[in-house]
């Protein structure tokens, strides 16, 4: 179960530094590629407004 990153993205950029997977794609709102996204929750702790949750 990938985490997804809601509509209170920011795009402020600190999650995509916690990836260990790099499966945080960016623009106006970023993106989790579920695919790729190990469940690690390290974006989720890091995000300022909340943004990221387990899908």
């Amino acid at each position: 179960m990938a985490y997804v990153i809601d509509d209170n993205c920011t795009a402020c950029g600190s999650c995509v530094p916690e990836c260990p997977v790099d499966a945080i794609a960016e623009g106006d709102i970023y993106k989790i590629d579920d695919v790729a996204c190990t469940d690690c929750g390290s974006c989720e702790e890091v995000c300022p407004a909340d943004a990221i949750h387990a899908n």
